[in-house]
């Protein structure tokens, strides 16, 4: 229900200590002695040399602080400051009334946010647009790239130093089906990220004698280790071999793909042989 008759002043309405012009465009407000906060410049009423000033155009404040837009000198005179009432608690917001400008950037931090929702504080992306991730309807999570890579068929090869003196490595790929994040170098699978990564390699054997062997090696920019080795049997005419796993690489890690270079059967032709990797965690 209005008033009637004039309305409660809400708020207090004061006029702030005398101010002594100086050769610096800042001057700290007091009332009593004590450091005065306005909420805003527009809050305040002031008169230099005689001429009422502008609100964020002549006047800014910042903390306590009252800070013209240029040096005073000691010949100026700043008349008065008038506070046009504290701001005060708000009782009550009506729906909608608060919209996307009245918040500040920044403001809203992942503390404010319930249980539920803080893990958005972990999502974020240096990218200036697009979506970083994204959940459908039935809960499908997807992201718009990860690092990955997928090649097919031998085109080059060169034997592998420190490993085996009859190893050869697989440095160079006839076919490229995927490469991104740049992940494929000089043939290996190089991690641009730290994590738990799927790779595969898969190479075939053309009819030869005796036994074929097949390796996955990880370099980390000294040593080479095995990650996993398969030996074949000829009893067969010809056969795929290789292997799939799981595996832990820290970024600028490499896994190569390489056979044994007593035989010059293995890896031969586009279709039957194969590396893969991407990331997963």
């Amino acid at each position: 229900m209005p008033y009637i008759g004039k309305s409660p002043v809400g708020g207090g309405f004061h006029k702030l200590d005398n101010l002594t012009a100086s050769a610096t465009a800042t001057y700290a407000l007091t009332l009593g002695g004590a450091a005065y906060y306005p909420e805003t410049a527009n809050q305040l009423l002031v008169s230099l040399n005689g001429v009422i000033q502008a609100p964020q155009d002549s006047f800014t404040v910042s903390g306590s602080n009252l800070i013209f837009d240029s040096a005073l000198t000691a010949s100026d005179s700043i008349d008065f400051v008038v506070a046009l009432g504290d701001v005060l608690g708000v009782q009550g917001v009506t729906d909608g009334a608060v919209s996307t400008n009245k918040i500040a950037n920044g403001a809203v931090t992942a503390a404010k946010l319930a249980a539920g929702v803080q893990g958005v504080a972990g999502i974020s992306s240096s990218s200036t647009s697009g979506t970083a991730l994204s959940i459908d309807a039935n809960n499908i999570v997807t992201t718009p790239s990860k690092p990955m890579m997928s090649v097919r068929g031998q085109s080059t090869s060169a034997s592998n130093p420190a490993v085996f003196s009859t190893f050869v490595e697989i440095t160079g790929w006839a076919s490229t089906s995927v490469n991104v994040g740049n992940c494929l170098q000089n043939g290996r699978f190089r991690a641009p990220l730290t994590g738990i990564y799927s790779l595969s390699g898969f190479s075939h054997r053309g009819a030869a004698a005796n036994y074929r062997f097949f390796g996955m090696y990880h370099y980390d920019g000294s040593t080479y280790t095995a990650v996993v080795t398969n030996y074949a049997n000829a009893d067969y005419d010809e056969y795929t071999i290789g292997s799939s796993l799981l595996y832990p690489m820290t970024a600028g890690d490499e896994i190569l793909l390489g056979w044994d270079s007593s035989y010059t059967s293995w890896l031969a032709g586009e279709q039957r042989c194969s590396f893969t990797g991407y990331l997963v965690s």
